[in-house]
């Protein structure tokens, strides 16, 4: 089991992990919303990142492939290190890596984030094509396996709103899973859902776990968490309050803040 929160002494990534984050810290004018958060994946390795509404996570998650900057820190892909300074470095190198690092770090909205104007095929299509450069061909029929992969093999045709939630935010981890990136974020991926549509989307995400994919997934679903998680993170008000196997963080909770979280989630 990796160590998750560690902080290293130096920004060197460690090769042995798929994922590294040191000390991500995130301020919004005077407001300090990440207050020094760290985490470590190996490959293969599911971390999930519980909390409160406001407690920072999906600030967090958001930090890992610099859709939101962080104010401060590093987060290390492979061999590559990336900070801050990445994200206003306007020359072609610097677009580059920034370009690389949101390649490697594919992302999975709770909102789906589909374009309404695409088929669900096109959705899959679209960032291999041109992002990746990849033929058009080619490019359709790994999004036709993909589709397939989710179930969603006869809404190849469809446009989002011809589809459910649950169908929808199955198009969008398809799409997120057709850059072939080494790390999948899901960002509270049922939250946007009806209650009877939540199950085939962790289905798929538990199956993705199962071949090994490396993810970081914020969510309120502690079951799913507890059942599908290498580790845990408990974040409270822009920190981590307590981390470790979810059997432990679930069963037998140190701090009063986890408990009292778990009980209202129970409720």
């Amino acid at each position: 089991m990796n160590q998750v929160g560690f902080t290293a002494s130096t920004t060197t990534p460690d090769i042995g992990y798929a994922l590294r984050a040191e000390n991500i810290k995130k301020r919004f004018g005077d407001v300090d919303v990440l207050k020094g958060v760290s985490l470590q994946a190996g490959r293969g390795d599911v971390i999930s990142l519980i909390g409160a509404s406001g407690s920072g996570k999906s600030t967090f998650l958001r930090c890992l492939n610099f859709l939101e900057v962080p104010t401060s820190g590093t987060v290390s892909i492979r061999k590559e290190s990336f900070d801050a300074t990445d994200a206003t470095n306007r020359s072609r190198s610097g677009k580059q890596k920034l370009r690389r690092l949101r390649q490697e770090v594919g992302m999975v909205f709770q909102s789906f984030n589909l374009w309404p104007h695409m088929t669900a095929l096109e959705n899959v299509m679209e960032g291999p094509v041109h992002v990746l450069k990849s033929p058009r061909k080619e490019a359709r029929s790994r999004a036709l396996e993909l589709l397939a992969r989710v179930g969603l093999a006869e809404r190849a045709d469809y446009r989002p709103s011809q589809l459910s939630g649950g169908q929808q935010q199955r198009v969008a981890i398809a799409r997120a899973l057709a850059m072939d990136p080494d790390v999948l974020l899901f960002d509270e991926p049922t939250s946007a859902l009806d209650p009877e549509l939540v199950g085939e989307v962790l289905a798929v995400i538990k199956d993705l776990a199962k071949e090994g994919r490396t993810m970081v997934i914020v969510t309120h679903e502690i079951g799913f968490a507890r059942d599908v998680s290498d580790e845990m993170l408990f974040l409270r008000k822009g920190q981590v309050d307590e981390q470790g196997p979810p059997r432990y963080l679930i069963e037998a909770p140190k701090s009063e803040e986890l408990q009292r979280f778990l009980a209202r989630m129970r409720h």
